[in-house]
C-alpha cells in the first residue's frame, strides 16, 4: 500500500461489505464519486487492472495530486458530473458510487455544507452556479418551502421559509451559523441523541444546490451505459429517498416491477437490464460503526449488467422527488 494511502483520513463507508459483494474484482472499474479516492484504492489493491475516477469537485482533484502517481497510471481522474461517465468510458466491469456528501466536503468551513461550524453559505460540490446563499436570499417563501419539504421531508418547511424571508428583509443572509440559527428558532430544542434542528433544511437546500436527485436518476442510467454484460453497479447511499431511488431503478432495470393495475392491457416487457445481487441493502456491521460513525445510515445495493441492450426509466418509476414547478 502506498504511504500516501494509510496517511488519508478518509474512511470509505461499507468498502469491505461492497469488495465481497463484487469478489472477484478484476477489469477496469468507475469511481463515480471520487472523493478522497478510499474506493478507487480499495478496488486496486482488491484486484482491479484499472480505476477511472469522477469528481466535480475541485478539492478532490487538488487531494489526488498527492498521492495517485504512486498507482503508476492505474488510477486516472476526470473533473465531471458522474452522469457523464458513459461519455468517458463505455464497456467497464463496473461502476460504484458513494452518495451525499463527503467528510472532506463537510469538514472544511468555507465550503459552507455544515450547520456546526461556520462558514459562507455555499454548498455548491462543483464549485459553479448558483449558492444556497443564492436560494435563500432570492427565492420566495413558497419555493424555500416547496425545497426543504421535497427534499429534506421537513415538516416545518412554511415556518422555516417565512422565518429565513424575515430575516432577510433585515440583512442578507450569508452565513451558515446564521441560516442554522434562523432554522432553530422554529423549531423545538432537540433532545439527547436527535438530529440537529436544522439537519433536513441544511440537506435539501445542498441538494437542490447541486441537483442531487436530477443526477443520480442520469447517472443510473448513465452507468447502465457504461457497463459491459456482467457488469457490476454498487451504490452506497445516506438516507431513505436515495435509498428509495436506487432501489426501484434497479427493480424496474431488472423486471422485478410488476403491472400496477391488473386490468390494464399487458405491454411487452423489455428484456432485463440488470440482474439484482444484494436482495436486501447492505449496512454497516459493529466493527464499522465502531471505527466510523458516519456509516450509521448506510445501505449499499448490487446489481450486475444483463447483455440487454440498455433504456431509459421515467422518474415517476423510481420516486425521483420533484418540486412543484418541475411537476
Amino acid at each position: 500500500m502506498p504511504a500516501a494511502a494509510a496517511k488519508d483520513p478518509h474512511i470509505p463507508v461499507l468498502l469491505a461489505p461492497l469488495l465481497r459483494a463484487v469478489a472477484p474484482v478484476s477489469g477496469i472499474w468507475i469511481d463515480g464519486t471520487f472523493g478522497a479516492g478510499g474506493y478507487a484504492r480499495g478496488l486496486i489493491e482488491a484486484g482491479a487492472e484499472r480505476v477511472i475516477g469522477i469528481d466535480r469537485d475541485p478539492l478532490a482533484h487538488e487531494m489526488a495530486q498527492g498521492w495517485i502517481a504512486d498507482y503508476e497510471g492505474r488510477i486516472e481522474l476526470h473533473r465531471a458530473n458522474f452522469a457523464q461517465m458513459d461519455e468517458i468510458a463505455a464497456q467497464v466491469d463496473g461502476v460504484v458510487l458513494d452518495l451525499g456528501v463527503s467528510s472532506m466536503q463537510l469538514d472544511q468551513a468555507e465550503r459552507g455544507f455544515s450547520f456546526m461550524k461556520d462558514g459562507p453559505l455555499d454548498m455548491r460540490m462543483g464549485q459553479e452556479g448558483p449558492s444556497a446563499a443564492d436560494i435563500v436570499n432570492d427565492a420566495d417563501a413558497f419555493d424555500i418551502a416547496d425545497i426543504l419539504y421535497t427534499y429534506g421531508e421537513e415538516r416545518a418547511s412554511r415556518r422555516i421559509a417565512k422565518a429565513i424571508v424575515a430575516a432577510r428583509a433585515e440583512a442578507p443572509i450569508t452565513r451558515t451559523l446564521q441560516l442554522a440559527e434562523i432554522i432553530e428558532s422554529c423549531l423545538p430544542r432537540a433532545k439527547p441523541g436527535q438530529s440537529h434542528p436544522a439537519t433536513r433544511s441544511f440537506q435539501a437546500l445542498r441538494i437542490a444546490v447541486n441537483d442531487e436527485y436530477g443526477a443520480l436518476m442520469d447517472g443510473l442510467m448513465a452507468a447502465e451505459r457504461a457497463l459491459k454484460p456482467g457488469g457490476l453497479l454498487a451504490v452506497v447511499s445516506f438516507h431513505s429517498v436515495e435509498d428509495r431511488m436506487v432501489k426501484r431503478f434497479m427493480q424496474a432495470r431488472a423486471g422485478q416491477t410488476g403491472r400496477a393495475n391488473r386490468y390494464a392491457p399487458e405491454i411487452e416487457a423489455e428484456p432485463p437490464a440488470f440482474e439484482i445481487v444484494t436482495r436486501k441493502a447492505v449496512g454497516p456491521d459493529a466493527d464499522e460503526l465502531e471505527r466510523n460513525p458516519r456509516a450509521r445510515s448506510a445501505k449499499l445495493r448490487v446489481a450486475r449488467r444483463t447483455g440487454a441492450p440498455a433504456g431509459r426509466i421515467d422518474a415517476g418509476q423510481i420516486a425521483l422527488p420533484r418540486l412543484k414547478e418541475d411537476r
